[in-house]
């Protein structure tokens, strides 16, 4: 956003550019990377639970197949309903957003484009999270019988592998405007102001 706009809200900016402590973004981003994460290992481990046996065995653990999908279908979930928080806090703290100008990330991408790419990125990274759980819950429901051993197909796991790779690229974008254009970053909005954040946090 414009730097005279953001300057409107004066005294109720810290020194992060933000109106409370601490970014809430970046908190929310990593519950939703780890609940998506553990869900889709969850459901590749309930897959290949033949081969862990032994092992499960060996460390005297009750484990079942069906325990390791229920993990893998709430975390699934919960990663899709925590998301939309994790974008809208994105989307807010993107518009009180003032980084640097005069630099480049180490991809050769300047500030707007870096954040253009990572906004559109998680409103597309959210789509595909809840097309996750819509799938994941279809095959949960549809194949789920005291007979079966397996409630997800190969597609929707290989489907998840490939979306952990973009949530990395994404999520390198998000980390380069904080380190490198300084967004929300405490100490780095303390520097251009002139002030030692060793004294000032103290």
């Amino acid at each position: 956003m414009n730097s005279e706009l953001i300057e409107q809200l004066g005294s109720q900016l810290g020194a992060n550019g933000l109106p409370y402590a601490i970014p809430i973004h970046p908190n929310l981003v990593h519950l939703t990377l780890g609940l998506f994460i553990i869900g889709v290992t969850c459901d590749i481990l309930g897959v290949f639970f033949p081969l862990g046996k032994p092992i499960l065995k060996f460390l005297a653990l009750p484990a079942v197949p069906s325990n390791f999908f229920d993990v893998g279908w709430y975390n699934m979930l919960a990663a899709a309903i925590v998301t939309f928080f994790t974008v809208a806090a994105g989307f807010y703290e993107l518009v009180l957003a003032d980084p640097l100008t005069d630099v480049k990330s180490a991809w050769g991408l300047q500030a707007m484009e870096t954040m253009l790419w990572h906004g559109v990125g998680g409103v597309f990274l959210l789509a595909l999270m809840v097309a996750m759980t819509f799938w994941r819950g279809y095959q949960r429901y549809r194949w789920r019988r005291k007979e079966a051993t397996v409630q997800v197909q190969w597609t929707y796991l290989l489907t998840g592998l490939a979306i952990m790779f973009v949530m990395y690229v994404h999520g390198t974008l998000g980390a380069q405007l904080a380190a490198e254009f300084e967004i929300h970053n405490t100490a780095g909005g303390l520097l251009r102001s002139g002030l030692d954040p060793n004294l000032v946090l103290k």
